[in-house]
C-alpha cells in the first residue's frame, strides 16, 4: 500500500533528521568510513560511516546507510558515495579524513578510492584501519613461521572435527553443563570420533590431532599466542570503541611494541615454567634441555632443546611479531601525528609546541586561510597560559577530555580556531570497527525469508537497527506530521 510506504518512508526519515540534527554534520561533517560486504542474496554493499565532533565536544561516529554497487572498482565506490552526499546535502570538501582497509581497490596509491577522494579534497588525509592492520600483524606471523603456521591448521581443524556433527556439538553441551574444563571436553571429543569415527580419513585425523597435542611445541605455541593475544588485547578493545582517538591509539601502539620487546627479553624462564605445569598436569613428557631437539616425527637434530625452544620458536616468533608491528603500524607515525601530538593535555600540556601546531594549520590549508593562520599565532600562546593555570583543565587524560573540557567552560569560543585543529585531530579515523556492527544486523535483517527486501527498504531498517539511540529520540507525533504532508498517501489519518 502506498499509505504503509509513506508511513514507513516517514518514520526512516524522522530517524535521520534527528541524528542530522543531533550531530549537525550536514553543516560540518568531517570523516568518512566506508567497508563493503555481500548480503544473502549476493548483493554487493557498502556501508558508510560518519565521524564527527558534536556541538558538546564529544566524538562521535554514525552509520547513514548501505548503497548497493555492481561491483567494488573504486570509480564505481566513488559514485556511489556521491550519490550519498547529493541526496543527503554534503559535499566532499566538508571531509576531513577517511578510513578503509588495505584493499587495493580502496587505499590503492594510484586508482584507489583513497586517491580519488583525495584528488578532489587534499586535505582527506587516508589512516588504513588500525584493527585490520593488528590483525595482519598476527597472520602474516602464522603465514611465515612453520611452527605457528601449523599451530593454526591444528586449531582450525579441531573446530572442523568437534563442530563436525549434531551430536559431537551435543557431547560439548553436556559436558560444559557438566562444567568439565574447555579443553577436556575438546579432547574427550576428539578421543570419541579417534575410536568412533564414521571414515577411516576422520578417525586418522583425530588421531593426528591428540598425538600433536602431546608434543612440547604445541604448549609452548598455546602459552606463547595466548600471551602475544593478551598483549595486544587493550590495543585491540580500544580499536572496537566507537570515539577511539588517533593520539591515544597511536600511543598504544607504541607502548603495545615496547611491552613484546620487553616479553621477548625476560620471559623465556617464567612461560617455560607454565608450559612444564601444564605438562605435570596433563601427564605430556618433558625433555632435558641440554639434549638435542627431537622433532615429533622422531627426527633428531642437531640443535638442543633449549636452542629450538627458547630461539628457533620464542625468540623468533616474538620479532617476527615485532617487525610486522613496526613495518605496519608504525607508519601512522608521520609528521601530521607528530604535530597533533602536541596538542595533548597530559602531563600539564608538556607536550605543547606552538611550531609544529602551526605547521599542523598548514597541512589543513583548505581550513586555514593567511589571515587564520596569523590570529592562530597569537591565540595559541593565550591558549597555553590561559589552560595551564586552569585547575578544571588538569589531569585531562587526552584530547577528547580537552575537547569536552573546552566545550563545558566555554573556551571553544575564546579559542576557535585552536578548537578547529583540536576537531581536526579528533575525526581522523583510527579503525572501522563502527562499520561491521552494520553488516552484522544486515544479516539478521535480510535473512534467506527475506532476500527480496529493496535497497531503500534496506537502508532505512539498518539505520533504525543500528541507530538505536537516535530511534529512541524520534517522536511518533513527529513521524505522523511528517507522513501527512507527503503527496502520495490515499487517505487522512
Amino acid at each position: 500500500m502506498v499509505g504503509e510506504q509513506g508511513g514507513r518512508d516517514a518514520f526512516i526519515t524522522e530517524c535521520f533528521d534527528n541524528l542530522s540534527k543531533k550531530g549537525s554534520f550536514r553543516k560540518h561533517m568531517d570523516n568518512i568510513q566506508i567497508d563493503e560486504s555481500s548480503d544473502v542474496s549476493k548483493k554487493e554493499q557498502i556501508a558508510i560511516v560518519l565521524r564527527y565532533v558534536d556541538i558538546l565536544g564529544i566524538v562521535k561516529e554514525i552509520f547513514i546507510g548501505i548503497v548497493h554497487v555492481l561491483d567494488t572498482s573504486s570509480l564505481t565506490l566513488k559514485a556511489a558515495i556521491d550519490t550519498v552526499f547529493s541526496n543527503n546535502n554534503l559535499s566532499m570538501t566538508q571531509v576531513k579524513g577517511q578510513g578503509y582497509d588495505g584493499a587495493i581497490n580502496m587505499s590503492g596509491p594510484f586508482n584507489g578510492l583513497k586517491s580519488l577522494i583525495l584528488n578532489e579534497n587534499s586535505s582527506t588525509h587516508y589512516i588504513h584501519c588500525f584493527a585490520h592492520q593488528l590483525q595482519l600483524v598476527v597472520v602474516a606471523v602464522a603465514k611465515k613461521h612453520d611452527d605457528v603456521d601449523e599451530f593454526f591448521e591444528q586449531l582450525a581443524l579441531v573446530v572442523t572435527i568437534v563442530c563436525g556433527s549434531c551430536k559431537r556439538k551435543d557431547m560439548i553441551r553436556k559436558m560444559q553443563k557438566e562444567r568439565v574444563a574447555a579443553e577436556i571436553e575438546v579432547v574427550a571429543v576428539l578421543k570419541y570420533v579417534k575410536e568412533e569415527g564414521s571414515t577411516l580419513s576422520k578417525r586418522n585425523q583425530a588421531k593426528g590431532i591428540l598425538s600433536y597435542f602431546k608434543t612440547l611445541d604445541f604448549v609452548l605455541l598455546l602459552h606463547l599466542m595466548l600471551e602475544i593475544i593478551c598483549l595486544a588485547d587493550t590495543l585491540s578493545k580500544h580499536l572496537q570503541k566507537k570515539d577511539q582517538k588517533i593520539l591515544e591509539a597511536v600511543s598504544l601502539v607504541k607502548w603495545t611494541k615496547k611491552a613484546l620487546l620487553v616479553f621477548r627479553k625476560y620471559e623465556f624462564p617464567q612461560i617455560w615454567k607454565k608450559v612444564c605445569a601444564f605438562c605435570e598436569k596433563h601427564s605430556i613428557g618433558i625433555v632435558d634441555m641440554s639434549r638435542y631437539y627431537v622433532t615429533p616425527r622422531k627426527r633428531r637434530t642437531n640443535k638442543t632443546n633449549q636452542h629450538h625452544f627458547e630461539v628457533v620458536i620464542f625468540n623468533i616468533i616474538l620479532d617476527m611479531q615485532i617487525q610486522e608491528f613496526t613495518d605496519r603500524l608504525s607508519k601512522v607515525d608521520t609528521e601530521l601525528m607528530e604535530n597533533m601530538a602536541t596538542l595533548s593535555p597530559c602531563d600539564s600540556f608538556s607536550s605543547f609546541d606552538k611550531t609544529k601546531l602551526l605547521k599542523l594549520s598548514e597541512i589543513y590549508k583548505n581550513d586555514f586561510d593567511d589571515s587564520e593562520t596569523a590570529r592562530l599565532n597569537g591565540q595559541l600562546d593565550i591558549y597555553y597560559h590561559s589552560l595551564l593555570h586552569d585547575e578544571r583543565f588538569f589531569n585531562l587524560k587526552g584530547i577528547a577530555d580537552l575537547s569536552r573540557m573546552l566545550v563545558e567552560t566555554g573556551k571553544h569560543l575564546s579559542f576557535p580556531l585552536v578548537y578547529r585543529l583540536l576537531k581536526l585531530a579528533l575525526v581522523l579515523p583510527v579503525a572501522t570497527a563502527t562499520v561491521e556492527p552494520c553488516f552484522l544486523a544486515m544479516k539478521f535483517l535480510k535473512t534467506d525469508l527475506r532476500n527480496r527486501i529493496c535497497d531503500d527498504f534496506m537502508n532505512g531498517v539498518l539505520i533504525c537497527s543500528v541507530e538505536k539511540e537516535a530511534l529512541e529520540n524520534v517522536k511518533i507525533e513527529n513521524v505522523i506530521t511528517r507522513f501527512r504532508k507527503m503527496k502520495d498517501q490515499r487517505g487522512e489519518l
